[in-house]
This record gives C-alpha cells, structure tokens and sequence, in this order.
C-alpha cells in the first residue's frame, strides 16, 4: 500500500479521486516506468483473436488451430491463423461486500482494491487502452463500459470512492458477479476479479467459462488476521454481512490453531478454483507494497504471454465462518 491515511469512500469532496490518481502518477507510475521497461508489452498489449486467414496444415503448427469443419468438407488439414490484437480491454469484475471493509494493518480491504484499480486503470488507459468494471455489492448494481483516457480512468475512481460501504447485505454470491462479466464482456479481455473469494458456493462453474473467452486473473484481497488470529484475550466478532456475533476466547490455543486451519483451507479451495480454470492468482494484502504487487501482476502475464498462442506471425499459439468467520470485525 501507499503510505498515507486510509480512504475513506463515504466523506469524499468531488476532488478526491483527482488527488488520488495525482498521487499514484507521482509516487508509483514513475517508479514503474524505470522498472517495468520492456515489460509494458507484455502488460498491455493483447493476444490475437481476429481470424486472419486459412491454410493447409504444416508439419510445425499446433494441432490446437485445426479447423474441423473445414478439414471435414475438404478431406484436407486446415489451421485457422489469427491476426494480433495489440490492444487491451481491461474488465474489472469488483466485489464490494461489507467483507472488503475489514483491515487490521495499513488499510483496509477497500482501500487495496481502489488503489489496486486505479493505478491499473490509469497505467491501461495511459497507453490508449480501454477499461470497463462491474460492481458488486450484495448485487450487481453499477457497470461501467469501456473507454479510454485519463477522463475515463478517472470517472472509474469516483465510482470507487464515492461508493457508500454496507453495514448489512446478503451473503456474497460471487457467482452472480462472474455471470454478469460474462454477459457485459462480449470481446475477448483481460478481466479481473478482485475480491476476497468470502462467497457461497457455486462460482467455479462461471468462473471456468469466463476464462473459457477471456483472459482472467485472479486478485484475492486479504488481511493477517485473517489467516492468523492474534492473543488479545476475549473478543466479541461480528460477520461482516449478517451482523451475527459470537464470543471468543482467542488465549485458546487450539481455537486459534482451528481458526488458521479453516483460513488456510478457505484460501487453498479459492486458489484450486482458479487453477481449474486457468486462471492465475495476485494475492494484495493490507500490509502489501503497491509497486511489488504491479511488479507481481507484470510477471505473471510475461508468464502468460510466453506461452504459445496463435497470431498471424507465428503458428504455433505464440476462516472463520465455521469457528469465528474471517469476515467477522473484531470488538474490544
């Protein structure tokens, strides 16, 4: 995270999301100029999905390009070839339940997202890129079409911040998130879900066609004590969402041992979904560094962009809702 007072979304002056995209020009966008370099390629460019031509098959080309259809009707091996689309679109796919309120170190949850957002928003759009979102708090209720430019990033940010926080909503259904993304997002993009993966069940499946058309990335949002729960003695903890209350015991050593294990369990299923669908994982914690985790993101999608994938040019394709939920605010 960037040093600084913590964002707050419900008291903003119309200039606050200025001032915020001002900061991270001044205090990362130029610390990543130097270090990124030739990786804003691989950051910010596309893969090619615009059908260019088709052709007999070679010896060297992937089996992956074979048009059936055609090799069917002309007794022949045929590839499809793909001219590269060297631009992005960029989906933000944002989960805003009352669980992204909760943070114990530097910030908050939020506070990660909007920072997060905003600077891949104005590093995208600074390079004539476009970026779009949908959010989701207890529903899908704001979407924001793609464009480009400064202007744009900026109305993004202003969504963000002026976002009033929940005190009570519906547990999250990340399900209902991923389909609207797969509604909203009819060209191929670069799509991020960012959230804290606190969901009921069910979401894999929109997941995996979501990234069956898209390239997804996964930004799971967290805090330390979500996974490692503190000896502070007796503690009253809320979930975020339903406003349940339970009384612990946190000197309890085997509570806390549970509490780590449910944690761990809970961010090793969140990790096996996105794995399944291909899908990798940026995990941005509260006491994170904002330049690393960009630096983080940058090397995942070389990763990705290194792997073969098909364009004109080549042919080959180039923890505690079971004993003390994790959502639950801590009461002194």
């Amino acid at each position: 995270m960037l040093s600084g007072p913590p964002l707050a979304a419900g008291r903003l002056a119309k200039g606050e999301a200025e001032r915020l995209l001002d900061r991270l020009e001044w205090t990362v966008v130029r610390r990543l100029d130097g270090l990124l370099q030739g990786d804003y390629r691989t950051l910010f460019h596309g893969q090619g999905l615009d059908l260019a031509e088709l052709r007999e098959y070679q010896f060297t080309d992937d089996v992956r390009y074979i048009d059936w259809n055609v090799t069917a009707r002309l007794q022949t091996p045929y590839v499809r070839q793909y001219r590269e689309d060297r631009d992005v679109t960029a989906w933000f796919l944002l989960d805003l339940s009352p669980s992204i309120d909760f943070g114990t170190a530097q910030a908050l949850k939020r506070d990660v997202l909007v920072e997060f957002v905003s600077l891949l928003a104005r590093l995208l759009t600074r390079r004539g890129n476009r970026v779009a979102a949908v959010l989701y708090s207890g529903g899908v209720d704001s979407v924001l079409p793609p464009g480009s430019g400064r202007t744009h990033a900026l109305r993004l940010v202003r969504m963000l911040l002026k976002r009033p926080r929940l005190r009570r909503a519906p547990a999250t259904d990340l399900g209902v998130l991923l389909e609207r993304g797969l509604a909203v997002a009819r060209r191929r993009a670069l799509v991020f879900v960012v959230s804290d993966f606190m969901s009921r069940p069910g979401w894999e499946r929109p997941l995996g066609m979501l990234a069956q058309r898209h390239e997804v990335l996964g930004v799971r949002l967290q805090d330390p004590r979500e996974m490692e729960l503190p000896d502070i003695g007796p503690v009253v903890m809320e979930d975020a969402e339903t406003g349940e209350q339970v009384w612990v015991n946190t000197r309890d050593k085997g509570f806390r041992r549970r509490f780590g294990e449910i944690a761990q369990r809970r961010r090793a299923e969140a990790l096996a979904a996105l794995s399944r669908a291909g899908a990798p994982l940026l995990e941005l914690s509260t006491e994170g560094d904002l330049v690393a985790e960009v630096l983080r993101f940058a090397s995942i999608r070389k990763r990705i962009h290194g792997r073969p994938h098909p364009s004109a040019a080549v042919s080959r394709p180039s923890t505690l809702g079971q004993a003390a939920s994790g959502r639950r605010r801590e009461k002194g």
